[in-house]
């Protein structure tokens, strides 16, 4: 009996030993985020499908590593979310959630990836929250921030006439942050607003809404939303002839799929801010073209274009480290490499989460100006990366030293 128990332990040591058993290293990355709702086709199934293309480009897979990539919808219910996330953390072994739309539903995240210490990779959402006094050790904000939307956007507009405002918002986190940012530029450049209303989220009808915007008189109605929200208020301040009757609209937040639902009849001449875009430059074109080829010929958002970003430097980390288990470990190894990959070149990670790279200013264009579908943007200006996000001294997050 004693010699059938020794050599059972010894099996156990040699199996322990072999490479691919014991040994193997194994991650498993969620994407959580809208994909059903009116932030479906800027994140969605898209973002599932970069990041299974970072996946497929981080070499991990041909050195032995088991890497599954799974997705849910949370609805924009920072509830739902909640209870998807931690049943991946407690049960299902998820190391990494990334995308995460919808602010309130990424501060929630974020707080409870710290409490398991996984790792919360942010696209989606906007709110300059997740990087000020909501910070985590355990959380970086990728792509795009309602502080770097105003500053780039917001200013850019009041500097070139734009100088009296009406807001339309979205009422939950992203929309109020996004005001509040823009608005601190649009007064700080020496601008005025002369109105403002809150819309709900996802609502079909934003008639009343433009109405208020139209009769306030202001030269800039600045629609502080996104995705379906924003496409609709494009379309609809349309019908009441907002533009033609000599106001501007300043999309805030708005995303390629938002001017491919509007259409460039009607989106065309809007200003707008991105991260990314596919024709931007031959990297970009090249991920672009492979994105495509998995998503029936659409072209990837900078959101889709986020997740893919920051899951191949989250892979470098984690091989870096030879373990994805310690969250906090794998986001600090992060911060201490710079960043750089096919769809958005190169950048950093600062102490308080955010990514730095630059930011880009577009403009729609005319129909005629157009070579084809998804050919929308013309670009204005870069704005370094320098220039882009909040100062590292000014946001208010615990971790970053006095």
């Amino acid at each position: 009996m004693r010699l059938v128990t020794a050599c059972a332990v010894a099996a156990l040591v040699i199996c322990a030993a072999v490479p691919g058993s014991a040994q193997e290293k194994t991650l498993k990355i969620g994407v959580l985020n809208d994909q059903s709702g009116l932030y479906a086709d800027m994140g969605g199934l898209g973002s599932v499908a970069a990041a299974k293309l970072a996946v497929e480009d981080s070499g991990l897979l041909e050195k032995g590593w088991k890497i599954e990539v799974v997705g849910a919808d949370h609805q924009n219910k920072p509830d739902v979310a909640s209870n998807v996330a931690r049943r991946w953390f407690d049960v299902d072994g998820v190391d990494v959630i990334t995308d995460v739309t919808n602010s309130a539903v990424a501060l929630a995240l974020s707080q409870l990836a710290r409490e398991k210490n996984k790792v919360e990779l942010v696209s989606g959402a906007a709110t300059s929250e997740l990087t000020g006094k909501a910070c985590s050790p355990n959380t970086i904000h990728w792509t795009h921030d309602t502080w770097a939307l105003a500053n780039g956007t917001g200013k850019a507009i009041v500097q070139t006439g734009g100088d009296t405002w009406f807001f339309m918002t979205a009422d939950y986190a992203f929309g109020h942050a996004l005001e509040r940012d823009t608005e601190a530029v649009v007064l700080k450049s020496g601008g005025k607003v002369l109105g403002k209303v809150l819309t709900p989220l996802n609502t079909a009808d934003f008639s009343s809404f433009l109405l208020q915007a139209q009769s306030s008189g202001a030269k800039i109605v600045g629609l502080a939303n996104s995705g379906v929200d924003t496409s609709n208020s494009i379309k609809q301040a349309a019908e009441f002839g907002i533009v033609e009757g000599g106001q501007k609209l300043a999309g805030l937040l708005v995303y390629i799929t938002d001017v491919h639902a509007a259409g460039l009849p009607i989106a065309q001449g809007l200003i707008l801010e991105s991260a990314f875009y596919w024709d931007l430059n031959d990297g970009s074109r090249a991920f672009s073209e492979r994105f495509a080829k998995a998503m029936n010929g659409r072209k990837p958002s900078m959101v889709q274009a986020g997740v893919y970003s920051s899951v191949v430097h989250y892979l470098k980390a984690v091989e870096a480290l030879g373990d994805s288990k310690d969250g906090a470990a794998v986001v600090a190894k992060m911060k201490s490499m710079s960043t750089e990959d096919i769809a958005m070149g190169k950048g950093q990670i600062r102490v308080d989460g955010r990514k730095i790279h630059d930011m880009y200013l577009f403009e729609v264009k005319k129909p005629a100006d157009s070579k084809g579908a998804w050919d929308y943007y013309t670009l204005r200006t870069t704005i370094p990366a320098a220039e882009a996000f909040r100062p590292l001294d000014q946001g208010g997050c615990p971790l970053v030293a006095n």
